[in-house]
C-alpha cells in the first residue's frame, strides 16, 4: 500500500496482522531483558494459585513492543523509504490481560498522514486484540515516521 491509498484510508482500517502465540518463553526472555520478574509474569504454578487470571499473563510492555512486529505483517507501506522511525505513542491503554498462551493480532486504523521534511508521519489507532477476549490487550496512538 503506497502513501496515497493510505491517505485515502483515513478514518478506517488498513489491515491486520496473523496471530501471534504469547508463549511463556518469550514472557520469560522479555523479563530476564526487562528485570520485571514479578511472578504474575514468570512463575506459571504460584499464578494458577494466586492469580486472579488463573495463570500467567504477558506484560504489557511486551504487548506494546510486539507491535512494530506485528504491524509490519499488518501494513506493508510502499515506498523508496531508508528508515522507519518509531516517533511514539500517546493514550496508551492496557485494558485486558494476554494469558500466556493465547493468540494476539494488531489492526492498524489509519488517524492520518502528513508530510514531514524527508518524508510523512502517520498515525494509525493500534489496537492488540486477544483470540477469544471481548475486549483488547492494547489501543494506542502509535506516531510513526517515514524518511526517504
Amino acid at each position: 500500500m503506497n502513501i496515497a491509498q493510505l491517505r485515502s484510508l483515513v478514518g478506517q482500517e488498513a489491515g491486520s496482522s496473523g496471530w501471534l502465540t504469547v508463549d511463556q518463553p518469550m514472557v520469560d526472555a522479555f523479563a530476564d531483558i526487562t528485570g520485571d520478574q514479578q511472578w504474575i509474569h514468570t512463575d506459571p504454578k504460584r499464578a494458577r494459585k494466586e492469580s486472579r487470571y488463573g495463570g500467567t499473563i504477558a506484560h504489557g510492555f511486551l504487548t506494546l513492543s510486539l507491535l512494530s512486529r506485528l504491524s509490519r505483517e499488518a501494513v506493508e507501506v510502499e515506498g523508496e523509504f531508508g528508515m522507519r522511525i518509531n516517533y511514539g505513542l500517546t493514550r496508551v491503554r492496557f485494558s485486558a490481560p494476554v494469558p500466556v498462551g493465547s493468540r494476539i493480532r494488531a489492526r492498524l486504523k489509519v488517524q492520518s498522514v502528513d508530510d514531514i521534511e524527508g518524508g510523512y508521519q502517520i498515525v494509525w489507532l493500534a489496537t492488540v486484540d486477544v483470540e477469544g477476549s471481548e475486549k483488547p490487550a492494547l489501543a494506542a496512538e502509535w506516531i510513526v515516521r517515514l524518511y526517504r
